[in-house]
């Protein structure tokens, strides 16, 4: 059956008779899968009683541990929230077998309100505020993972080729053919708009692209939605994908570009004037997502991994500027006449939750706009890390957004703190672990 949003998920259970199991699924801070398998009689209650699961679920560390610092377990008596289907995420899960379906779940609280953790209520709200001026996002992502397979616990390319360039290479494509068409084909009959895959620089990198939506939270989803089925396929298929944003040290990182544009009422976008240059509006956008990045720098690389990917000549800024068609910018306006012309945010890691990150731009560009800021000028193409430092470091990273007024503002205090605490847990673990390279390299020195 093709995909349909109109239909609830007890009818579309209804058109599968076959569906015996369901794996009914939300995703934690981390964009990470979390929830409960079901028999069919107990999925078809979902939408009408709806189930219950612990709201401290979306506060976990990397390791899936509590964190106590986020203050929904340890003293809280640890309740549960209720989760529903979201409206049309649900579809067959080919990487189980044939009678087994997946559906995505939404939390509320007592008050039907989302969780305080949940990163979709905090975009929820972002949006919520353009809603309020008569604006509507319309955005579009890029995601880049790599393919690999275990030597000795390790990643190593598929192929054993380490130093290949494969960038838009059609015979990589081809190699993995039975696979990408597996993605393919689940996503579109997730209702993902999956329209494109290309090879990438690295062995085994590749990138997925998705189309343009004029809904921000069902993007956001496609994005996180999309990254599990790759990895489970690709499971499936006998390899390991992974979007780390620098699963090696010395080939390319893995980005999250997001692009976007708004709409007024009328839908004309309002980031192009008449004649398809950029708009006074665009310019306010520009501003808000420079004077907000820094500070915000820990929802577009919230891991020790992340990290890695930011070094001089790496298409992973280090610095706030902005630019026209300028890919070495951390901001890229993209001149594409009246309906086109857009925003392209590539500061995010494959590795960054994609809700979080959205979010993150969109209400940056919207501190713009609200404020009518002016953006510094743009950067010269050969001098692109002129602009504003960013905090490349981990702890610096969680320094400035634990803080940050303007991050309170963005996504909620509440929100903030319950990321910050995850995060710190998440580093406080990082730091306590010595590797045998830091050994080979000081315990004999000093």
């Amino acid at each position: 059956m093709p995909h349909d949003t109109a239909i609830s998920f007890d009818a579309w259970l209804a058109a599968h008779p076959d569906v015996t199991r369901v794996e009914a699924v939300l995703f934690d801070i981390n964009a990470a899968p979390r929830g409960k398998w079901l028999t069919r009689a107990k999925a078809l209650a979902l939408a009408a009683k709806g189930m219950p699961m612990p709201r401290s679920l979306f506060a976990l560390d990397a390791w899936g541990r509590d964190v106590g610092a986020a203050g929904l377990a340890f003293g809280t008596g640890d309740p549960d929230g209720l989760c529903r289907p979201v409206t049309g995420r649900w579809g067959m899960a080919p990487w189980l077998d044939g009678n087994s379906a997946t559906v995505m779940l939404a939390m509320t609280g007592d008050d039907g309100a989302p969780c305080p953790a949940d990163p979709r209520g905090v975009l929820q709200a972002v949006l919520a505020r353009y809603a309020a001026l008569g604006l509507t996002p319309v955005v579009a992502t890029e995601l880049e993972f790599y393919l690999y397979r275990r030597e000795d616990g390790l990643p190593v390319p598929p192929d054993g080729a380490r130093y290949r360039n494969d960038t838009l290479s059609t015979t990589a494509l081809a190699s993995h053919a039975a696979l990408f068409d597996a993605i393919l084909g689940a996503a579109q009959a997730r209702g993902i708009p999956a329209d494109g895959l290309v090879s990438e620089a690295g062995p085994g990198q590749y990138e997925l692209n998705l189309e343009h939506r004029a809904d921000a939270l069902a993007a956001a989803d496609d994005a996180v939605l999309l990254r599990h089925l790759v990895r489970r396929l690709a499971a499936a298929h006998g390899l390991g994908a992974t979007f780390m944003a620098k699963p090696y040290g010395d080939c390319s990182g893995s980005g999250l570009h997001i692009h976007a544009s708004l709409l007024d009422s009328t839908g004309r976008n309002v980031l192009a004037d008449a004649e398809g240059g950029p708009s006074e509006m665009l310019h306010h956008a520009v501003a808000g997502l420079i004077a907000t990045m820094p500070e915000a720098m820990l929802a577009f690389a919230p891991n020790f991994n992340s990290y890695r990917r930011f070094r001089p000549d790496a298409h992973a800024p280090l610095s706030a500027g902005w630019g026209f068609d300028d890919r070495s910018a951390a901001v890229r306006v993209i001149r594409a006449g009246p309906a086109a012309t857009r925003i392209e945010h590539r500061i995010s890691g494959a590795d960054a939750n994609p809700v979080i990150a959205m979010a993150a731009m969109l209400g940056g560009m919207l501190a713009g706009i609200e404020g009518r800021s002016t953006p510094p000028p743009p950067q010269d193409p050969g001098q692109p890390g002129a602009g504003v430092a960013l905090p490349v470091e981990w702890g610096a990273a969680l320094l400035a957004f634990g803080a940050s007024p303007a991050m309170a503002d963005l996504f909620g205090a509440r929100f903030r703190d319950i990321f910050t605490a995850c995060k710190r847990q998440d580093r406080a673990t990082f730091l306590a672990q010595i590797d045998r390279f830091e050994y080979d390299t000081y315990l004999s020195l000093l």
